[in-house]
């Protein structure tokens, strides 16, 4: 059994209010309030794909995203990016130095020095020795900013990743194996940095 990905999109301020130890716990709970009667998890419902918010009247501050077809599975993404770092020598600069952007630090374990979601101190799962413990990925809003704009600019050119991705993925193994889905799968991220982005929020992966 691997690790599953939940994947959250928050306003910064808001969730930095929390104390750290506090903060995985209240995205998940403002987003799935736990009845005291009930002692049921929402996977155990059929609910759509796509973005969760926090039931009540209030404005939300967060909302989780349920990727289509993934079933949860970190190792979808996580396959996904050693597919990029492999494949990447083989991709045109115009196209490579856009998608590092985009992926540095989100599937890809981009350099800690070019990657603007490593920074610290923005009070949100603050890394500690150059690490974030208990979470899988943060990407503060900034980051989040840039990410969409890098999508905006490559999105429309994956086709151009095809064959590089037919010497360096499939048939390996922890790679994607159908080109489709894993454009399928960018297209996903895409779409939630530009929501998160048009919010001016951030990103968190909690396992």
């Amino acid at each position: 059994m691997g690790l599953d990905l939940t994947l959250f999109m928050a306003d910064w301020a808001r969730l930095g209010a929390f104390p750290v130890a506090e903060q995985a716990d209240a995205l998940r709970e403002a987003v799935w309030p736990r009845d005291p009667e009930e002692d049921r998890s929402p996977w155990e419902e059929e609910l759509p794909d796509g973005w969760h918010w926090p039931p009540g009247p209030e404005p939300a501050w967060c909302a989780e995203y349920w990727f289509f077809g993934t079933s949860g599975a970190e190792s979808f993404h996580s396959d996904a990016g050693r597919g990029w770092a492999d494949m990447r020598p083989l991709v045109d600069p115009s196209v490579r130095e856009d998608l590092d952007v985009f992926l540095g630090g989100l599937l890809w374990g981009a350099d800690g020095a070019r990657d603007p979601a490593l920074g610290g101190g923005d009070g949100v799962f603050p890394p500690v020795d150059g690490e974030r413990s208990g979470v899988l990925l943060v990407s503060a809003p900034g980051a989040v900013a840039e990410r969409a704009a890098a999508w905006g600019r490559v999105g429309s050119r994956l086709e151009a990743l095809r064959g590089a991705f037919a010497a360096e993925c499939v048939g390996w193994a922890c790679r994607p194996q159908v080109f489709e889905e894993f454009t399928a799968l960018l297209g996903e991220w895409g779409d939630v940095a530009a929501e998160a982005a048009r919010r001016g929020w951030g990103l968190v992966g909690l396992p």
